[in-house]
C-alpha cells in the first residue's frame, strides 16, 4: 500500500464518528452541532433551572438581613362590651359601656452589637457562594451534555460497525457453505462461521440496547431527542493550558467549587461575629400613640403618645450564647478545611483528565495503525483462504480483529473529546460565556438587584 493510500485510509477511519453519526437517524432531520446541543441543555436542563431558583431564594437573605436596619411598625385595636352594677346609699345602678382602643407602635433598633451588619455581610457572602454553586452546576450540566452527545455518536458508530461486521460474517458464512457443498471445506468450518454470525448478531443487539440508553440520557440532559449529530473537532483543545501544571494552577484559581468554598469561609466568619453580638447590649427606641374610648363610665375618651429609649444588657442567658460562639468557630474551621478538600479534588481531576486526554490521543494513533494493518491483513487472509492456504478460522479472526480495531478507534475518539471538555471544566471555563454558546445568558445579578432593597411586596420579580 502506498503512503498516500495509507494516509487516505487513516483519514477515512478517523471520520467514522462523523459519518456514522449521520446514520440510522430520521431522514430530513436537521443536523445538530455540539454547541447547539449544549445551548439546548443550558436552557432546558431541569437541574440547572432548579439551581437558578435556589440562587434566587438565597438572594432574599440579603433583603431579610437589611430589614434589621428598618423600623418595625405595628397597629392594634380592641373593642368589647362591659357591664357594671354597683350600689351606693341604698341605690343600685346598672351600666353598660363599649370600650374601644387603638394603638400604633414603632420600634427602631439603634445598636445591637453589629448583629445586623454582620448578618448582612454573611448574607452577601452566601449570595456570592450561591452564584459559584450555580456556575458549578452549569459546568456539570454542560459536561454531562458533552458526554451524552458523544455517547450517542459513539453508539451510532459502534452499531454501524457491528452491522457491517455481521454483514461480512454472513457473507463469509455463505461462501463457506458454498465451498462445503463442493467438498472444499469441512462441516467444522461451516459451524465456526455460524458461531461467529450468532455472536455478531448478539453484538448488534447489544449495540442497539446501548444506543437506546445513550439516547435516553441525551433526552434527560439536553431536553430533546437527538437528531443528526455532528462530531466535533479538536478545536476545544486550544483552550487548555499547554501543560498539567498550568491546568492545576488555573483550576485552583477559577474552579467554582473552590470559589464557593472560599465564600463559605467568609459566611462562617461572619456567623462567629453574629454569635458574639449576643453578648453585646441592645439599644432601641420605641414610639407609641394610643386612643381609648369609653374606658370608664366617667371618661368618654383618652389619648396619649410616648417615646422611650430602651437599653438591654445581657448578663447571663443560661450559657447558650457561649455555646453558639464555640459552635460557630467550629463551623468556621470546617469551612476552611473544605477549601483544601475542594482544591485537592480539583488537582486530582486535573491529573486524571490530563492523563485521559494523553491516553486517548495515543489510543487514536494506535487504533489507526491497527485499522490500516488489519484491513491489509484481512484482504490477504481472504485471498490465501480462496487458494486453500488459510483456514476459515483465520478469515473469521481477521474480520473480528478489524472490527475490534475500528471500535477501539471510535471509543478513543469519543474519549478524547470528553477528556478535553473535562479539562475545560477543571479550569472553570465550562460555561455558556466561555464556550460562546448562542443563548441568552442568565445573569443572577439581575434578580439580586431587584430584591436587595425591596421594602415590601410578595410577588417574585421577573429577573430570571
Amino acid at each position: 500500500m502506498s503512503l498516500s493510500a495509507r494516509f487516505s485510509l487513516r483519514v477515512n477511519v478517523f471520520g467514522s464518528l462523523a459519518a456514522a453519526s449521520m446514520l440510522m437517524l430520521p431522514v430530513g432531520a436537521n443536523a445538530q452541532s455540539l454547541d447547539a446541543a449544549l445551548a439546548a441543555a443550558y436552557i432546558n436542563n431541569p437541574s440547572l433551572n432548579s439551581q437558578r431558583a435556589g440562587t434566587r431564594a438565597v438572594d432574599e437573605n440579603v433583603s431579610q438581613a437589611l430589614s434589621g436596619y428598618r423600623p418595625n411598625v405595628s397597629a392594634g385595636a380592641s373593642v368589647g362590651s362591659q357591664y357594671s352594677r354597683y350600689t351606693a346609699g341604698g341605690q343600685t345602678t346598672d351600666g353598660t359601656i363599649a370600650p374601644r382602643s387603638y394603638n400604633l407602635t414603632v420600634t427602631q433598633t439603634i445598636f445591637n452589637g453589629f448583629l445586623t451588619a454582620n448578618t448582612t455581610r454573611k448574607a452577601e457572602s452566601q449570595v456570592k457562594g450561591s452564584r459559584e454553586t450555580l456556575r458549578n452546576t452549569e459546568q456539570t450540566v454542560l459536561l454531562n451534555g458533552v458526554t451524552a452527545y458523544m455517547n450517542v455518536i459513539q453508539g451510532v458508530a459502534l452499531l454501524e460497525l457491528q452491522n457491517q461486521n455481521l454483514a461480512s460474517l454472513q457473507q463469509e458464512l455463505r461462501a463457506t457453505r458454498d465451498r462445503f457443498n463442493v467438498g472444499e471445506v469441512t462441516r467444522t468450518d461451516v459451524a465456526q462461521a455460524e458461531a461467529r454470525v450468532a455472536e455478531a448478531q448478539y453484538e448488534v443487539a447489544q449495540a442497539v440496547a446501548n444506543l437506546s440508553s445513550y439516547r435516553a440520557v441525551y433526552r434527560q440532559v439536553i431536553g430533546q431527542e437527538p437528531g443528526k449529530l455532528i462530531a466535533p473537532g479538536a478545536g476545544i483543545e486550544r483552550r487548555i493550558p499547554v501543560n498539567l501544571d498550568g491546568v492545576i494552577r488555573t483550576g485552583l484559581q477559577h474552579h467554582p467549587a473552590v470559589q464557593a468554598s472560599q465564600y463559605a469561609v467568609d459566611a462562617a466568619n461572619f456567623q462567629v461575629r453574629m454569635a458574639e453580638s449576643n453578648l453585646a447590649p441592645v439599644v432601641s427606641a420605641t414610639g407609641q400613640a394610643q386612643l381609648n374610648h369609653d374606658q370608664s363610665g366617667t371618661v368618654d375618651s383618652q389619648s396619649g403618645a410616648s417615646v422611650m429609649l430602651n437599653l438591654t444588657v445581657p448578663i447571663y442567658q443560661g450559657g447558650s450564647e457561649y455555646s453558639a460562639i464555640r459552635q460557630a468557630k467550629e463551623y468556621l474551621t470546617q469551612a476552611r478545611i473544605e477549601v483544601d478538600v475542594n482544591r485537592d479534588q480539583v488537582r486530582t481531576l486535573a491529573v486524571q483528565y490530563w492523563g485521559s486526554l494523553v491516553a486517548a490521543k495515543a489510543q487514536i494513533e494506535s487504533a489507526q495503525s491497527q485499522v490500516a494493518a488489519n484491513t491489509l491483513a484481512l484482504e490477504g487472509v481472504r485471498e490465501e483462504w480462496r487458494v486453500g492456504q488459510r483456514t476459515t478460522t483465520d478469515v473469521l479472526n481477521a474480520q473480528t480483529d478489524l472490527t475490534n480495531s475500528k471500535s477501539a478507534l471510535v471509543v478513543a475518539q469519543r474519549d478524547r473529546v470528553v477528556a478535553a471538555y473535562s479539562l475545560i471544566s477543571t479550569i472553570g471555563q465550562m460555561d455558556a460565556v466561555s464556550l460562546s454558546l448562542k443563548v441568552p445568558v442568565y445573569d443572577p445579578k439581575v434578580h439580586y438587584n431587584q430584591v436587595r432593597d425591596s421594602w415590601a411586596g410578595v410577588r417574585t420579580p421577573d429577573g430570571k
